[in-house]
């Protein structure tokens, strides 16, 4: 039922929005080449479909995000974990992962397109800096704060590293993690596009620019919806994810 209400919402938003694009459009003062309807750029998207565009921009989008998210979520799990369970080599750490931080990804994109050329790489690297920072923090905020029950009744049990890290640590830390986590899938779509849109020649991103090039506002526009359904539906899997595995070790959902 909880899912059925969820999809209602999400129609009746979506059916607002669509609204308030269309009295935009009735009221604009602008040429429907350059502000086109929810009509238009229904057509535009049927368009793209029905030569194969956006099915293979999705692919090649979807495809870059999975690497780059996955080795950013894998790597700075791993390492916040270690960071966590030594304070006092964190605190070492901490102030070039601070001053690295608010390094927003699109300004390492020039680096990287120099370093990697055009193509797959770049877009890759971006998602993985978007992402990678906040869950690493949020891993080591959630190891510090695991309560020291853990750890005693860990070690009456005779329970010692790694199985201390993998049955004990990181299932403690997990909801806290798994919040950062959802975050930062949000984060690294967004900067996903970005990364296309600079240093590729394909995908969603780069649809946008060419787009734009061709002066296809209807195509832009669709393509903008489609990356936001795409988002929406990531996050809505990704939650269905972490309340499998808060189930499975015991967690509220």
């Amino acid at each position: 039922m909880k899912k059925v209400i969820s999809l209602k919402y999400v129609i009746v938003s979506l059916l607002i929005l669509i609204g308030i694009w269309q009295l935009l459009f009735n009221i604009s003062s602008y040429s429907p080449a350059l502000f086109p309807s929810p009509l238009m750029a229904l057509n535009a998207l049927i368009e793209m479909i029905t030569t194969g565009v956006l099915i293979k921009s999705i692919a090649t989008s979807l495809g870059r995000f999975a690497i780059g998210y996955g080795l950013s979520v894998a790597s700075a799990v791993l390492i916040g974990l270690i960071l966590g369970s030594l304070p006092k080599v964190f605190k070492y750490v901490n102030p070039t992962l601070q001053l690295l931080r608010p390094i927003s990804p699109t300004a390492w994109m020039p680096f990287v397109v120099l370093l990697f050329g055009i193509g797959d790489v770049p877009a890759i690297v971006i998602i993985f800096i978007a992402a990678f920072f906040p869950v690493l923090l949020a891993t080591v905020s959630a190891v510090s704060r695991i309560d020291k029950v853990y750890y005693r009744v860990s070690e009456n049990f005779g329970i010692k590293q790694p199985q201390l890290m993998w049955k004990v640590i990181f299932p403690a830390a997990f909801p806290q993690i798994a919040s950062a986590i959802h975050l930062a899938l949000g984060s690294a779509w967004i900067f996903l596009v970005a990364g296309e849109m600079v240093g590729a020649t394909s995908g969603l991103g780069y649809s946008i620019i060419d787009a734009r090039n061709n002066v296809r506002a209807d195509i832009l526009l669709a393509t903008i919806f489609v990356i936001g359904i795409i988002g929406l539906i990531l996050d809505f899997a990704l939650g269905l994810i972490e309340k499998r595995i808060l189930r499975a070790w015991g967690g509220s959902v």
